[in-house]
């Protein structure tokens, strides 16, 4: 391995950290592990993170941007909590009436600072408007961030936009961090609260953690939808009513407790509408996957169907073809039967006629395949070809036959031989043989 390193130009500390990120992604490859840390600029912990994001379906720290879901601002069941101290015994009516008052100004403040920041945006530019890197924003954010702060919350690397997303897609809590290094509470916050052992256990237990800082494009842009007025800012985003909402803010430092408390009281609060929104995913995911399997066996039903009447399509067709061969054929055998009659008929109108008994005449029997038995008498002057003539006129005898006698028995051939030249007789016993048969 030392001789490897030395050639690939690592140092023991790039060793060791290929060795770590090999074990706890489980990528065997050495090329791709060092590749992904040479990356990340060798921070083993970004590299590690962006392979469980990768595997978990989260986009990448690389990826492009993600279109963030709309998110809603109801100011009325927002709970916004501030550093402020309570009221003391002495509060009652009058403490209400301070809530009421206090309640009145911070909405007439929320409204008209939105409406100077508009307005102040079409005289004054500032360069925070242009958002080119959100990423970077971030990422330059969580290192600045880890390099002075430390412990600290898992931060979610991407962008606010893809932290919605994945919130949304999770349905989990979103906890926004906006920090501001012009605010003076910033530095105890984030050296006491946000480093609090219990702090860090429950947020990393219970929701995502998104940061960024104010004086980047990405983290003032949050701060404006938001409607932050003071810094460390904390915001609650989740799910409620279908709609990706800002249910809690936490303007202010306070300490590791009071900010537990606010969290706790907060996730218990809005738990039912993750409790339902996710009871209502569920019963989409069992209704979408009842519907697939009644399309599937739809499906199914309908391509047997369709496969019975192409079957039954194309047993109709052999069956109509069989029919018609069935049909041309009797045709063709009819065509062919009454061709023999004809030709029959045309036989027997030539055939000579028979002769008076006398001297020059035989008288033969002609036996047919059928048993039937032909008598005539011939001169010896007529031919062979006369004598075939006369069988084949008769309608029982073959239509391809030979003619044979008796002993000895020899093939007479058709031909214009004389009777007398085949040594035919008075009263000789011919037998007729179908040559097909």
């Amino acid at each position: 391995m030392d001789l490897e390193d030395n050639a690939l130009g690592l140092t023991h500390e790039q060793t060791d950290k290929i060795l770590q990120f090999q074990d706890l992604t489980g990528i065997e490859d050495m090329s791709i592990c060092r590749d992904v840390l040479q990356r990340h600029q060798w921070d083993l912990e970004v590299a590690i993170q962006e392979q469980l994001n990768i595997r978990e379906g989260r986009p990448s720290v690389f990826a492009t941007e993600a279109r963030a879901p709309p998110v809603v601002h109801d100011h009325i069941a927002q709970q916004v909590f501030t550093d402020e101290p309570a009221e003391g015994p002495g509060g009652g009516v009058r403490g209400l009436l301070r809530y009421v008052v206090n309640f009145v100004v911070s909405m007439c403040y929320s409204t008209i600072s939105s409406v100077l920041n508009l307005l102040l945006s079409f005289i004054r530019n500032d360069d925070r408007r242009l958002v080119t890197d959100p990423l970077g924003d971030v990422m330059g954010f969580i290192n600045n961030y880890t390099s002075r702060f430390n412990p600290h919350p898992v931060f979610y690397q991407g962008t606010y936009a893809q932290a919605l997303n994945d919130a949304k897609n999770e349905l989990r809590f979103l906890i926004v961090y906006l920090h501001s290094e012009s605010a003076t509470e910033t530095q105890n916050f984030c050296r006491t609260t946000l480093a609090d052992p219990e702090v860090i256990q429950y947020i990393n237990t219970h929701a995502l953690f998104w940061g960024c800082s104010v004086d980047t494009a990405e983290g003032w842009r949050v701060a404006q939808s938001v409607g932050g007025r003071r810094y460390p800012l904390l915001c609650v985003v989740c799910v409620r009513e279908h709609r990706m909402t800002v249910v809690a803010r936490s303007e202010g430092s306070c300490s590791a407790p009071a900010l537990l408390q606010r969290l706790r009281r907060v996730v218990s609060d809005n738990e039912p509408h993750l409790a339902a929104a996710r009871a209502d995913r569920v019963e989409r995911e069992v209704t979408a996957r009842l519907r697939a399997s009644q399309d599937e066996a739809y499906a199914e039903s309908l391509a047997a169907d369709q496969e019975k009447e192409r079957r039954k399509a194309a047993e109709r067709a052999a069956r109509e073809q069989q029919q018609n061969e069935d049909l041309r054929r009797r045709e063709l055998e009819e065509q062919h039967k009454q061709n023999v009659i004809a030709a029959r008929e045309a036989t027997a109108a030539k055939l000579p006629p028979e002769p008076a008994a006398g001297n020059g005449t035989v008288a033969l029997l002609i036996r047919l395949p059928g048993g039937e038995r032909l008598t005539r008498r011939f001169t010896l002057t007529h031919t062979t070809q006369d004598l075939y003539d006369f069988v084949f006129s008769h309608p029982q005898s073959p239509e391809e036959f030979e003619i044979t006698t008796n002993f000895p028995k020899r093939v007479l051939a058709r031909g214009a031989s004389h009777l007398s030249d085949v040594g035919l007789k008075d009263r000789d016993v011919l037998f007729v043989n179908d040559v097909n048969a």
